[in-house]
Order: C-alpha cells, then structure tokens, then sequence
C-alpha cells in the first residue's frame, strides 16, 4: 500500500502566461504557493488482474482503454501498469473550485504509481509528465503552473521560457516575513463550484488579441517576486488588486455580479486586494488583509466559508509505504 499527499496551491501572480501558445513566443512567468491542503492518491495491489479506481464513484474494469477517469488512465499508461491495482483519490477540498486539483491529482498519481514500481523519481519529471498527460494527450486547454507547484511545493516563481524550458526558483522568506505572509492572506469558498474548461478555452482562444494584458500580468509576477525578497509584504495586495483587473479582461466568465459583490465587500472593509483562484466564475477567493482589518473583513464576509490556510513548504511527497 503507497499514500502519496500532493498539494493543491494559490496563484498569486502571473497565471494566463504559463499557457504554452504564450509562452512558446514571448515566455512567461508565474509567483504561486503550494498550499496545506491536499490530494492524497492510493495504490495497492489486488488479488485479481482487475483494475479498480475510487473516486467520486467506483470503477472496476478488465481493460484499461475502458477506464473513463481519464488522468488516471493516462498515468497508468505512462508508467506502464496495465494491470491489478487499485486506486482512489481523496481530496479536502472538492474539485472545481480553482486549487489546481486536475493536476495535483495527475502528480500525485504519477508519484503513487512510481512508487509502487520502486522507480526513484524527483519533481521536474512529475511535472514534466503530468504536463503531457494533460496538454499534449488529453489537450486540456490549460496551463503549466498547476503541475510544476504541485509536483515541487513551496513558495516558488516559476519562469517558463520560449524554448519550453522551465526554470524555478523559491523564495527565501525569512521566517518574519513568511508568518506575515501566512496571516494576512485568507481565502474564502464563494459557494460555487465550476467547470473551468470552457474559460480556459476561451482564454486560450484570445491570447493573440490578450498579448498586451498578458505582459502587464507578468510585469506585475516579477515586481511581486523583487518585493516579496525586500521583505514589503504588504504590497502584495495592492498588486494583487492591480492584477486582478487585468486577469478580468482576459474570458468573459472569469468573474461575474456575486465575485464583484463579495471583492467589493471586503475592499470596503479593508482587504487592500484579491482574486479568484485558478480560472476564475466561482471556487475561491483569495484575499490579502493587514493583520489589524481581518477581524473587519471576517464580520463582512460572514454569510460565506472561510478556508483556514498555510502556505506548504513541501511538494508531492510518499507518506505511506508498506510492502509485504
């Protein structure tokens, strides 16, 4: 029996540039954290050569090709298990809600699986891999960031170059810093989930004519990275204000009338910025607050969920290895 417990994560900086039809041409970069939530993947060996997959429902199939959870099915055929396993995925938060969990999910699996075969693998080839199950087998019309933060954890910026190499880097907070950091962000379930497809499609479909607003998305990740190293925390949320107009103006569907209430509200109450988590249209959002107005921003906000989080220093790791 193999757990593995991967990270779901939280966007701060840059998301829309690690799209590949973008980056392949201009690069692009993103400032994201793994966050302490998280998908856990289980693998064991069955009695039978049967396959079985648990997640929000149960499969039990003799082929693989019959397998409809589709990231599942691709991992399984990328590290070449074919036969007598079974799987299941776990989640603390539910899926759609814009924490990555697509491809935390796919990272994970691919760690189960390597694990299970005894075969060492280090975080770029997780990424790497899940990359192409997603993008390149399954042609989800979505990013690269997702699979990189998983796969290596922490608070990272990631720079994605015209040649498709990716190169990260993590922040080195001083621990002052990372406390701050760690108070001041809350993050809140605006009481919808969503299918990101066709947001990201529609996004994907407007890089030409987004270009502009693009480069402003990844003007303001590397200010952020240059003054989260100065230790000027508080910037953050004006950035993440500035930023957040900007990502609006790239699908139609990424925000609506209920987000804007809800922003406005906290605003009001003394957020200085935020945004939606991952595509946008509902799941999360994010919010950095000055320690001294959370308690104001609370009262404001509470008809809707609050979501306690840390930010992760870990990436998908084995937490469970028995072997008989």
């Amino acid at each position: 029996m193999i757990i593995v417990q991967t990270p779901l994560r939280i966007s701060f900086f840059g998301g829309g540039t690690d799209f590949p039809s973008y980056f392949m041409e201009e690069g692009g970069c993103v400032l994201s954290s793994a966050i302490d939530k998280y998908i856990f993947v289980t693998i064991k060996r069955r009695f039978d050569d049967f396959l079985r997959v648990g997640y929000t429902r149960t499969e039990i199939v003799e082929d693989i090709n019959d397998l409809q959870h589709e990231l599942i099915r691709e991992a399984l055929r990328k590290v070449g298990i074919t036969k007598g396993v079974e799987i299941t995925t776990m989640g603390d938060i539910p899926s759609g809600s814009g924490l990555g969990s697509s491809s935390t999910v796919t990272v994970g699996a691919l760690h189960a699986m390597y694990t299970y075969l005894n075969c060492s693998i280090n975080a770029e080839q997780l990424a790497r891999e899940a990359c192409e199950i997603e993008i390149d087998i399954l042609k989800k019309p979505i990013g690269v960031q997702d699979q990189y933060i998983a796969a290596y954890g922490g608070l990272r910026f990631f720079e994605f170059s015209n040649s498709g190499e990716v190169c990260n880097y993590k922040l080195p907070l001083d621990e002052v810093s990372m406390t701050r950091l760690n108070e001041n962000l809350l993050l809140y379930f605006t009481g919808t989930t969503r299918q990101a497809a066709s947001i990201l499609s529609e996004q994907q479909d407007n890089i030409h004519e987004n270009k502009k607003t693009l480069r402003q998305l990844k003007e303001l990740a590397y200010v952020a990275k240059e003054e989260l190293e100065k230790g000027n925390i508080d910037v953050i949320g004006t950035l993440l204000h500035e930023s957040w107009q900007y990502k609006k103006q790239l699908a139609s569907k990424i925000s609506n009338g209920q987000i804007e209430e809800i922003y406005k509200t906290a605003r009001k109450a003394g957020a200085l910025g935020g945004k939606v988590t991952g595509a946008g249209g509902g799941g999360f959002l994010l919010l950095y607050c000055p320690y001294e107005k959370r308690d104001a921003v609370r009262s404001s906000l509470n008809g809707l969920r609050e979501v306690p989080i840390r930010l992760e220093p870990d990436g998908s790791k084995t937490i469970f290895n028995y072997r008989r």
